[in-house]
């Protein structure tokens, strides 16, 4: 089950970034090159994982995942307070915060799944 949520969360990691790029195309790049990187990571260790990857796979999943917490942790509330502030990014708060979501779930089903 965690290699395929993985592999669920590297694609959800990756449209985020795509919709986050056609949102602002003149801002968004950074959106879709972190969103295509992590989302492939994810991906990568959800296949690592169906593959019998063990415990290096869930070691390379928790530690990509706590820095994706990390990240979207300062970047969902510089966006919300920016969008609080009058600028236009409620679509990137959304998007980040939905991220974050999904990471903190994500982090859940690692610890839930962990073996021995």
């Amino acid at each position: 089950m965690t290699g395929r949520w993985f592999l669920g969360f590297g694609a959800f990691l990756i449209v985020c970034g795509l919709l986050g790029y056609l949102s602002n195309p003149d801002k968004g790049k950074t959106a879709i090159l972190s969103g295509g990187t992590f989302g492939l990571l994810s991906a990568g260790w959800g296949l690592w994982m169906l593959k019998g990857g063990g415990k290096p796979a869930w070691f390379a999943a928790v530690a990509t995942t706590l820095l994706l917490v990390a990240a979207f942790t300062w970047r969902a509330t510089a966006s919300w307070q920016a969008y609080f502030s009058g600028e236009p990014k409620l679509v990137a708060a959304v998007l980040i915060t939905a991220m974050w979501v999904a990471s903190l779930a994500s982090l859940f089903i690692l610890w839930v799944k962990r073996k021995g």
